[in-house]
């Protein structure tokens, strides 16, 4: 059976699911959930992502976002391998925690329509697996964006986005536009409006969600980057480029900043400070690996690297 296609490209939106292996827990206790917001909002740093929703159920989450830049491969693969590590290192066990590939829903980006579309059925979750009880408001789930969506800018993460559906509905991030929302989706916890319900299904089981044209558009998309549109690819290609093209970008703010030219870097020894300090930036803000970072920054191996910064954090 053909692997699904991943498509990704600037300014890309998705609905993302992934499950735990054997429909296993990938959640046991709260400090699970508040590990994988924590890990998320890195993935977010380092990929650009912009978050529009999310829910974390016992052993599976649910995810919306939007990628300026085609990272959605580079990003997942970095997000789910960082919290296996932590959750395993938690629990002291060993092996895979997620089912196989995460489920990706190319949603068009072009109509906001659908982007609330997939939102509603991320936030209200909670409401059809029965977590939320019928005398309980529906922000008293606290493991999705929803809450999130009810306070101030300053109270809630940088990198989770609200103007674009709150805008849908005719609404600002002020406190009459946040009640408006909460008002409309406890509405809409009630009585799911029909239009939404029959998309609802392609959420669950098609692999894009949008307009009439969103499959030409789409096809369009990936002649434009020269790719052809195999069944079991990716662009993985463009997705290195980009996340090379950061790290660079990130090297190079660092050597003007010490006023060092590229010969002297390869002069400094394997662990100079300046070496593992730069080598910290890009490990916290690209998802490019340890051996890339050595070998770019002639710091020796990548063992060698990853115990310099784990002392570095140690101080």
């Amino acid at each position: 059976m053909a692997r699904p296609i991943r498509i990704q490209f600037s300014g890309a939106m998705y609905h993302l699911m992934s499950r735990g292996d054997r429909l296993e827990p990938i959640f046991r206790v709260d400090e699970d959930r508040e590990l994988f917001i924590k890990t998320l909002g890195e993935a977010c740093g380092k990929a650009g992502w912009e978050v529009h929703a999310y829910c974390l159920m016992t052993n599976h989450f649910h995810l919306v976002i939007e990628t300026p830049q085609p990272t959605l491969v580079s990003g997942m693969k970095w997000m789910l391998g960082t919290y296996t590590q932590r959750f395993n290192a938690r629990h002291r066990e060993r092996g895979h925690l997620f089912a196989g590939r995460y489920k990706s829903l190319l949603v068009d980006e072009s109509d906001d329509f659908y982007l609330r579309v997939v939102c509603n059925y991320v936030h209200l979750n909670p409401v059809r697996a029965g977590l939320v009880k019928k005398e309980e408001r529906l922000e008293s789930y606290r493991w999705s964006s929803y809450p999130e969506y009810l306070k101030t800018p300053r109270k809630r993460p940088s990198w989770i986005r609200v103007d674009r559906l709150l805008g849908d509905l005719g609404n600002e991030d002020s406190a009459p536009g946040r009640r408006q929302y909460a008002k409309f989706l406890e509405e809409r916890r009630q009585e799911e409006c029909p239009e939404e319900m029959e998309l609802v299904r392609k959420v669950r089981r098609g692999w894009r969600l949008g307009g009439d044209d969103f499959l030409e558009r789409l096809e369009t998309r990936i002649r434009s980057v020269g790719r052809k549109a195999k069944r079991g690819a990716h662009l993985a290609e463009e997705v290195k480029e980009t996340m090379a093209a950061k790290a660079e970008r990130i090297i190079a703010e660092e050597l003007k900043w010490k006023k060092m030219d590229e010969v002297t870097l390869g002069t400094l020894r394997k662990m100079d400070p300046f070496k593992v300090k730069t080598a910290r930036r890009l490990r916290g803000e690209t998802t490019m690996t340890m051996a890339w970072i050595a070998e770019r920054l002639h710091a020796g191996t990548a063992g060698t690297l990853a115990v310099a910064l784990h002392q570095e954090n140690d101080k």
